[in-house]
């Protein structure tokens, strides 16, 4: 029976698809079983992938050796925080960007993006100094702060493009029937962009929880997350490749299981305003 030529690009998508994200997937499906080898298995040359001696022994040493709730919490708190406390700001800031614009408002969301291009490390000497002096260095207040900071613009922009699909009458047919600008973003937007609200809060949450730099350097041992969590696993006797794999397991397992549970509320709020 012949294949048409639609039949065969579907094929060909689908081979490409499946391809792509068994190579994404490969390096977590790699940590995750060499978690379960020996050190001496982990360092072998000739490593096997599933023929070795499995062993939970990796994931006893590093809860016994290293607080992980206490990172797990201090995660938790760092994320959820920075991505509740982003939304506060960034709503306002792209309902009026969106609907009260200005002629420096596309030149303002430029810079705003321009922001993400700069080196963390070309701001860390300032932003160590004004942590230092402030009493924010090794708290969660201040990674709060900062995972704020440099996830904003994304969460600017992201937002700015879900309202910018929104109908302006709508508004304008609520600002008729009395309401204030309160009401209008509570009552009136907030619904209706409910499901953009989501993916760029869900997109933060997973930005704060994965980002490294920041929380190595500004955190010791209080307010330290999962990424310095992880970090404590490199000495200067080597890397321990297979209790750093159990450590990396233990790290991004919470965000997977998250991500895919709500990976039907992300892309559809990804695609919001797509299609009309």
């Amino acid at each position: 029976m012949a294949i048409n030529s639609t039949n065969k690009s579907k094929i060909i998508y689908t081979f490409l698809a499946w391809s792509i994200s068994g190579l994404i997937f490969f390096p977590i499906l790699w940590t995750l079983i060499t978690s379960f080898k020996t050190e001496a298995e982990a360092i072998s040359a000739t490593p096997s992938l599933f023929m070795f001696d499995w062993t939970i022994e990796n994931y006893s040493e590093v809860l016994s050796r290293s607080p992980y709730f206490t990172h797990f919490w201090n995660s938790i708190v760092i994320s959820l925080g920075s991505s509740l406390l982003g939304l506060l700001i960034a709503i306002p800031a792209a309902w009026s960007m969106a609907f009260v614009p200005t002629n420096r408002t596309k030149n303002l969301l430029m810079w705003m993006l321009s922001t993400k291009m700069l080196p963390p490390v070309g701001v860390l000497i300032p932003i160590y100094l004004l942590f230092r002096n402030f009493g924010l260095l090794d708290t969660k207040t201040g990674l709060v702060i900062v995972m704020t900071l440099i996830n904003l613009p994304i969460m600017v922009w992201m937002l700015y493009t879900y309202f910018k699909e929104i109908p302006n009458e709508v508004l304008e047919a609520s600002r008729m029937d009395g309401a204030t600008i309160f009401d209008e973003i509570f009552y009136v937007l907030l619904p209706i962009a409910l499901p953009g609200i989501a993916s760029t809060l869900l997109l933060n949450v997973i930005l704060s929880w994965n980002e490294a730099f920041w929380t190595l350097i500004l955190s010791a041992a209080n307010a330290a997350p999962l990424t310095a969590f992880i970090a404590s696993y490199s000495s200067p006797e080597g890397l321990f490749y297979a209790k750093l794999s159990a450590a990396s397991a233990m790290a991004v397992l919470p965000i997977l299981i998250i991500g895919w549970f709500s990976q039907k509320q992300l892309v559809r709020g990804l695609s919001f305003g797509a299609v009309k």
